[in-house]
């Protein structure tokens, strides 16, 4: 993977679950969808890098 897609997609999850933590600490339940939705796109992210580097090598 590279070393810039990797730090997208762990940042991407990082702030998915802040926010998603926060939704829920305040009762936000937008807030605590929109954390989820930021944490499977980091995921998407990730998976879609590892399918790159199984092909590569």
């Amino acid at each position: 993977m590279s070393g810039t897609e990797k730090t997208k997609a762990h940042a991407e999850q990082a702030k998915g679950k802040a926010k998603e933590t926060l939704g829920r600490a305040v009762g936000n339940e937008r807030m605590t969808a929109e954390g989820h939705a930021d944490q499977a796109k980091g995921t998407a992210r990730q998976a879609k890098e590892d399918i790159k580097d199984t092909f590569r090598h």
